[in-house]
């Protein structure tokens, strides 16, 4: 399982790392996505360290899975992460349908607070 971790993590430090680079180029959209999928990467790294896999016969690390999970277990019920990023995954992920499926455009102030809490986000789960 720790190979596990360690792959989830290393795809969420190079999901961040995109993002950072996207927002520096002006690629608001872009940074919007990565910063999304580097939450998501770094959350199923937190759900394996507490041993919380999914079930049934897909066993895929589905989005409102690893997004109820890890708020409910992870913040919630075992208090192992800040109540402040309860809401991290969810603000994220509206931001991406923003960027990814709309006409609209993500603005740079708004990649820049996603970028801010993905930090946050990542850096929490990597420090426990």
């Amino acid at each position: 399982m720790d190979d596990e971790i360690t792959v989830f993590l290393a795809k969420a430090d190079e999901s961040l790392a995109a993002a950072s680079s996207e927002f520096a180029n002006g690629r608001y959209n872009s940074c919007a996505n990565r910063c999304y999928y580097a939450c998501f990467q770094a959350a199923i790294a937190g759900l394996l360290r507490a041993e919380i896999r999914p079930t049934g016969r897909s066993q895929q690390w589905g989005h409102d899975f690893v997004q109820a999970e890890f708020v409910r277990q992870l913040i919630n019920r075992r208090k192992r992460y800040s109540p402040e990023l309860r809401t991290v995954l969810q603000d994220n992920l509206r931001l991406r349908q923003v960027a990814d499926y709309s006409t609209d455009r993500v603005t740079q102030t708004q990649a820049r607070r996603a970028l801010g809490r993905t930090n946050t986000f990542v850096q929490a789960i990597r420090q426990d």
